[in-house]
């Protein structure tokens, strides 16, 4: 049995963290808006106040956050994870005391044995100076982001995207087992949100595809439904086909992923593709139809509902009568 802290049990996190606990470990918990889910507490987990308080407890230390900022606070800001990891130097260097923690922590290696795992999505570029940083502790640092939403969450089926050193990933991989089946250690760290942004860029632009297609074969006075079906035993089928293609044409877009964290991906996509001097054309143009939806008031909804915006562009809903320019309409 490990001693696992688990910070961020939102939408992927809490399932994600009762899957650890069923495999037999024990949970450090922290959420910034405390633990919701009762199953956690009830399977003895326990309730931390900081992050610094999960760090202190726990030798696998896991973020699942919304964003880059979000991670970078709850590593290092105050009592962050940089500020537990360096506690334990601290209680046994009183001669220290007078440094910042963090520098004490870093001068006696304070994180020794502690592994740091953020499976949030986030920078690729910000994740490599927060592993230097978390490893200048003494401590390991893997990026592990994930694809498969909130189901592939729930049914431990979720993809997950590894950077860092294959020490740390061996020690690593038994959790990851628990919490998803396509588990690949991709690189260095940085490399895992790489492969996370790139994930986001072909969901995004596969989503856009479905979405044209199918308000242009109802326009044509075709039964997407059908249309769908047909699609699904060719060359077009995929697995966003299966599931969001359904989630449309339900007019189901209750949050998997939500619009405005698949608009915080692309926009690390653009960022990136700026840096390195590329042109994403495709990506762009997602980017510009989420941005669409969440000035509708779209942002909570699923990312399948990148299909409204192409909707209004087209005056016509594929099971409904055309939505005019009105937010009222748009959003029904």
């Amino acid at each position: 049995m490990a001693k696992i802290g688990f910070i961020g049990l939102g939408i992927m996190g809490a399932p994600m963290a009762l899957n650890l606990q069923k495999g037999g470990h024990r949970l450090f918990l922290h959420s910034r808006s405390g633990v919701k889910e009762k199953a956690l507490l009830d399977g003895d987990g326990t309730e931390c106040t900081s992050p610094a308080e999960v760090a202190n407890s726990a030798e696998f230390i896991i973020t699942m956050l919304p964003n880059t900022t979000d991670v970078e606070t709850v590593l290092f800001g105050e009592k962050g994870v940089a500020a537990g990891l360096a506690s334990h130097s601290l209680r046994d260097s009183p001669a220290r005391s007078s440094l910042d923690a963090t520098d004490a922590g870093r001068a006696a290696g304070g994180g020794k044995g502690r592994l740091v795992i953020d499976m949030s999505s986030i920078s690729p570029l910000a994740t490599k100076t927060f592993a230097k940083r978390i490893c200048e502790l003494g401590a390991d640092y893997l990026d592990a982001p994930v694809s498969g939403g909130d189901v592939g969450a729930k049914n431990a089926t979720l993809t997950i995207m590894v950077g860092g050193s294959e020490e740390a990933f061996a020690r690593a991989k038994p959790l990851f087992e628990l919490m998803g089946k396509n588990i690949t250690l991709v690189g260095a760290n940085g490399d895992g949100q790489t492969t996370k942004v790139a994930n986001q860029i072909i969901v995004a632009l596969t989503i856009e595809a479905i979405s044209e297609a199918l308000v242009f074969a109802a326009k044509a006075g075709a039964d997407p439904a059908k249309v769908r079906q047909a699609l699904m035993g060719g060359f077009a089928s995929s697995r966003i086909l299966e599931v969001h293609g359904e989630r449309l044409l339900q007019r189901n877009f209750a949050p998997g992923f939500r619009i405005e964290l698949h608009q915080k991906d692309l926009g690390l996509a653009l960022e990136g593709a700026k840096a390195l001097g590329l042109s994403l054309p495709n990506t762009a143009t997602c980017q510009e139809l989420f941005n669409a939806c969440v000035a509708n008031g779209l942002a909570r909804s699923d990312h399948s509902a990148m299909v409204r915006a192409l909707e209004l562009l087209a005056n016509f809903t594929i099971c409904g009568a055309p939505p005019d320019a009105r937010k009222s309409t748009f959003l029904s």
